[in-house]
């Protein structure tokens, strides 16, 4: 059974353009060409990303977030109330208003201090800025070695300069050592990013984030299976381009060095526009879809590939949305909010800070309408919670 769908599944109708089998992509006269089973390697690979990268934040973006003086916000823990405790992890971190005063009157706890008791214990569970500055530094890393490393495979390539170039001779084109092993690094980057997702800094755009890495390893296991690793490279060398900007930017901002971190957000939202906005569309895209079939008809693999490369430019539309929403916001305060681009974070708030989920009313008490009041006077660190600070984020 299993043979029988390994046969129909790599039928050559489905990925090859018409006329051509998988036959004339065998080794032969010295010349490799790529193989589908190549990309198993990736696998362990990617575990020993893993691993590489744990001990390159335990040892290195560790240290350095000390030296440049990332430091972590005090935050106390809530005091233990096992009724509290079971609607945050069940029910939801941000009870309702009429759950919050249900809530309220079986704990014996005033409204407010129940809203106070689920805001401290978001608190707790938010990534301090150490833990952010490691996995932003170690993205950093890999994005800028990546990317020298595509410019110098890719940099005497014709189809670099000339994408139309990446059809010459299509599927006949022999696999070259270097772009093996950068295309099956980048392979394992990715599957390493999936692996370590639930652990990470969980974020606003965290489905994005997932749907881009589905499809950016599909991408990469359906070029190199159909040799298509010309046009494959040009779109992993144009990512890489402006990924590691925006890691960059990211380390700054946790750094709070405002300055350099809005030059390279203002840098890399250039870039970004540039490499997704106008190359991606005018040339990949392009190429893919009217070159790539100038002398062959289209076929299942020129679809698919095709759908893949569409899915990438609506996220990029998608995140170009974000950045400019920050560039709006940065040229009104003249400086770059706390979340850059996609990798937008929830701000970490002070413990004492009660923000303000309601309405004040001209005597500052905060209303809602049909909220529950809060039963007992209030304390003058009860009134000072209520009206001297503003809302958190």
């Amino acid at each position: 059974m299993w043979s029988s769908l390994n046969e129909w599944l790599w039928q050559e109708r489905f990925w090859l353009p018409p006329n051509n089998s998988w036959a004339v992509l065998e080794d032969r006269d010295g010349l490799v060409y790529a193989h589908p089973q190549d990309m198993l390697l990736a696998l362990p690979l990617a575990l020993a990303l893993v691993a590489v990268r744990f001990t390159f934040e335990r040892f290195i973006g560790l240290p350095l977030s000390r030296w440049l003086g990332v430091r972590n916000q005090t935050r106390r823990p809530v005091k233990p109330n096992a009724t509290l405790e079971k609607h945050f992890l069940m029910e939801g971190q941000r009870p309702t208003e009429p759950q919050m005063s249900l809530l309220a009157t079986q704990c014996g706890l005033t409204l407010r201090q129940t809203q106070h008791w689920f805001r401290r214990r978001r608190n707790q569970d938010r990534p301090c800025l150490t833990k952010k500055f490691c996995e932003a530094s170690w993205r950093f890393a890999f994005y800028l070695c990546s990317f020298i490393g595509g410019i110098s495979v890719l940099y005497h390539e014709s189809w670099l300069w000339t994408p139309v170039m990446c059809w010459d001779s299509y599927p006949q084109q022999p696999l070259k050592p270097a772009l093996y092993h950068w295309y099956l690094l980048e392979l394992s980057f990715y599957i390493s990013l999936l692996i370590t997702l639930p652990f990470d800094t969980k974020r606003k755009d965290f489905k994005e984030q997932v749907a881009h890495h589905f499809v950016t390893i599909t991408l990469i296991v359906f070029s190199y299976s159909t040799n298509l690793l010309r046009i494959g490279s040009l779109v992993l060398l144009l990512h890489d381009s402006s990924d590691y900007l925006l890691e960059a930017c990211k380390l700054f901002n946790y750094t709070h060095w405002r300055r350099v971190c809005d030059a390279l957000f203002i840098i890399f939202s250039v870039v970004f526009f540039y490499t997704r906005l106008v190359l991606f569309p005018t040339q990949i895209l392009y190429t893919t879809y009217y070159e790539s079939v100038a002398n062959s008809g289209p076929f299942f693999g020129y679809y698919f590939f095709n759908a893949l490369l569409m899915a990438l430019q609506l996220l990029h539309v998608f995140w170009s949305c974000l950045i400019l929403r920050m560039i709006c916001s940065f040229i009104k305060k003249g400086q770059m909010e706390k979340d850059v681009r996609s990798d937008v974070e929830e701000s970490d708030s002070s413990d004492g800070e009660a923000a303000q989920e309601y309405p004040r009313l001209k005597n500052r008490a905060a209303h809602r309408p049909g909220a529950a009041p809060t039963d007992g006077p209030r304390s003058r660190a009860a009134r000072q919670m209520a009206n001297g600070h503003t809302s958190a984020t």
